[in-house]
């Protein structure tokens, strides 16, 4: 009787384990799975960003060249907002490219 509870244990016991290790696996795929999607809309963002940029430095041109200094100041306050936002874009795909190959990892 005392074989049996023993072998009943041990099974139960490699059962759970089994379970917890498969588990695991599907958490971290899934992980990896949300770090994949959260470097493409970095990615779009950063495009995204690039293309703001470059129309209003053609924007600053065109203001500079035609002498309105209220629009080229506008203009260079644009500027630099969306460098700010090129630049936190760019550490978040940092950051996701980081927590990705940690969930790769283990």
């Amino acid at each position: 009787m005392m074989k049996k509870i023993v072998c009943f244990a041990a099974a139960s016991a490699l059962l759970a384990m089994g379970s917890a290790f498969a588990q695991g696996t599907a958490d971290k795929d899934r992980d990896v799975r949300k770090d994949n999607r959260d470097i493409r809309q970095d990615k779009k963002d950063l495009r995204q960003d690039k293309a703001a940029l470059r129309k209003d430095e053609r924007q600053l041109r065109r203001e500079v060249k035609e002498g309105d200094k209220g629009g080229a100041a506008a203009e260079r306050r644009e500027i630099r907002k969306d460098k700010a936002d090129l630049r936190r874009d760019k550490s978040d795909l940092r950051k996701d490219r980081r927590e990705r190959n940690a969930d790769k990892k283990g």
